[in-house]
């Protein structure tokens, strides 16, 4: 019966593949590279028929009971994930609100070929100029379907879209290097240059005239989709009491670590008072001392790919776990067209082409900004707060994580990938790396990370109160100002983010709490027979499944012999 859940969903995915090639270069599937989708609304109806028709028939195609347990979370994951696109092709409008969506197919559909697949450098070229002529397509539906934007989405799709025109003006050819394509090359790449120069004509004009400020999901929904898109085993109001709780739990941690800091950064100056007033002044100014030990805005890739040899050098001393043995991350500039309101991200090589490269993207600061947002925005980053962000990212978070689960046997759990497991992991490695001495000890490391678990923890708190309740903008950036100690540009972009999603911003905390809980059970539970690395390849052997399957999994795992 496990196999035929296996075949079942192979002949799913083979189906929605034909009808969404774009979706089969993102996880790696190159046989459709060639095609772009055809996103009118017809198609799109298809698109929901499939999912529904799938849903309907998995129960008469598949039975359950008959399955081993393994193969019943396979079903459940499988059945969760039809049930989450049906739901968001009922409660959300992303072609008629949000333009970013266009900018997928004309961005990364090319970027994704010449810079990530594994095909060779011919083939994909070829396949990037096929998809180059059928830009006008995307952009012609977009005109017609985009009828009532959200205003922040549209605001970074703006911007997103220049970056597009810089890579088809300009970057596109660092990545293809030579070839006896290039004339070829050039004068597509022209082309959807124009196209585009047109389009973005249309996004700052007749469509910015009529977008709207219709961003909130409202409580009902968010509550809906925060259990779908979790599916963690809790509520989103259990939730927010959680992270209110975590977050006042760790103001008092960063107020213990800056009181013992502030000799070192104000030798001659007495101590805040001990109220709440005097330890938000104490944390406040020991982080600003703290932010003054950054790089340059034209160094920092290079000094994030500084961070990296350092903290794999003591993932390998200290046993924290067996990392991949090629290494396929390369850390590199974040592409204009994916910059927005993040500074980093991984590009994780795809599901169905585990062997293509893997990418840790930095973003320096945008050319426009003035000296003091840059000067801003690389204290935000200093040199602490980028091994932490190297940490989540890439090593031992989501770069490693990927690497193992693209090894994993069930097609389901390598496609489907639960986005609380994946974030809560690399959160989690953040205060685990440091646990088990990493930065030996330097309380500045711990400080950072300490503010950067607050951001994962507020990200919980105001995802809600943003799409819950009437929470404005400047509430927003007082609470992320003043009680989460962010920079007003990071305060800022992180209100956009929380408009521009819903959910999203949750399952960092949601999954963290799950993996680090899980942590301390496990070790108590085993005393001095705990052994971390054997724990980690446990945990990484599931795939990123939804975390109220971990307890279970792990523990089958580990009570394998070794």
């Amino acid at each position: 019966m496990d196999q035929k859940l296996s075949v079942f969903y192979q002949n799913y995915l083979e189906t929605q593949f034909h009808q969404q090639p774009f979706e089969a270069t993102q996880l790696g599937d190159h046989r459709f590279d060639a095609r772009l989708d055809d996103i009118s609304p017809q198609a799109r109806a298809g698109w929901r028929t499939l999912a529904q028709r799938t849903l309907d028939d998995l129960p008469g195609q598949v039975n359950y009971s008959k399955l081993s347990r393994d193969g019943q979370i396979d079903y459940e994951i499988f059945q969760n994930d039809l049930r989450h696109q049906l739901w968001l092709d009922d409660n959300t409008h992303p072609f008629a609100e949000d333009p970013r969506i266009y900018g997928d197919y004309l961005n990364d559909s090319v970027y994704l070929l010449v810079a990530q697949s594994t095909l060779p450098k011919e083939t994909n070229i070829a396949n990037a100029i096929a998809r180059m002529a059928q830009m006008p397509g995307i952009i012609a539906e977009a005109e017609k379907s985009l009828t009532q934007p959200a205003t922040p989405l549209l605001e970074t799709a703006i911007r997103q879209n220049a970056g597009a025109i810089d890579f088809y003006e300009r970057d596109l050819f660092n990545y293809v290097g030579l070839t006896p394509q290039k004339e070829q090359l050039k004068a597509a790449a022209a082309k959807v240059a124009s196209e585009l120069k047109a389009y973005q004509k249309f996004l700052e004009g007749p469509l910015r005239a009529r977008a709207k400020d219709n961003w909130r999901l409202g409580k009902t929904r968010f509550d809906q989709k925060f259990e779908l898109e979790t599916d963690a085993g809790i509520t989103a109001e259990q939730n927010l009491a959680d992270a209110q709780s975590e977050f006042a739990r760790v103001q008092t941690e960063l107020y213990l670590i800056s009181r013992q800091l502030w000799p070192q950064c104000f030798p001659n100056q007495n101590l805040p008072p001990d109220d709440a007033a005097g330890h938000r002044e104490t944390i406040t100014k020991v982080i600003g001392a703290v932010n003054q030990e950054h790089g340059d805005a034209t160094n920092l890739v290079a000094d994030a790919r500084a961070t990296v040899e350092k903290i794999k050098a003591f993932i390998r001393e200290r046993n924290y776990l067996q990392l991949p043995e090629t290494d396929n991350c390369a850390v590199v500039e974040m592409p204009g067209f994916r910059r927005g309101n993040s500074l980093a991200y991984l590009d994780n090589a795809p599901p169905l082409d585990p062997l293509a490269k893997s990418f840790y993207a930095v973003s320096p600061p945008p050319s426009d900004w003035t000296p003091q947002q840059v000067k801003s925005f690389l204290e935000e980053y200093n040199r602490y707060m980028l091994q932490v962000l190297t940490i989540h990212e890439a090593y031992p978070g989501h770069y490693v994580q990927f690497a193992y689960a693209n090894r994993n046997p069930s097609l389901i759990r390598r496609v489907i990938q639960s986005g609380s497991y994946v974030e809560g992991w690399a959160v989690y490695g953040e205060v685990t790396m440091l646990n088990e001495g990493y930065g030996e000890g330097d309380l500045r490391l711990r400080l950072m990370q300490l503010k950067f678990y607050l951001r994962a923890v507020a990200n919980s708190i105001l995802d809600y109160q943003m799409h819950c309740t009437q929470m404005t903008d400047a509430e927003a950036k007082k609470f992320l100002m003043e009680d989460a100690y962010q920079s007003e540009g990071e305060a800022k972009l992180k209100i956009i983010r929380a408009k521009q999603s819903s959910v999203q911003l949750s399952t960092y905390f949601v999954g963290r709490m799950a993996h680090y809980k899980l942590h301390q059970q496990i070790e108590r539970e085993l005393g001095i027979q705990f052994d971390l690395s054997r724990y980690h390849a446990a945990v990484l052997s599931t795939a990123s499944v939804p975390p109220k399957y971990l307890p279970e999994l792990v523990r089958r795992q580990l009570g394998l012999p070794r």
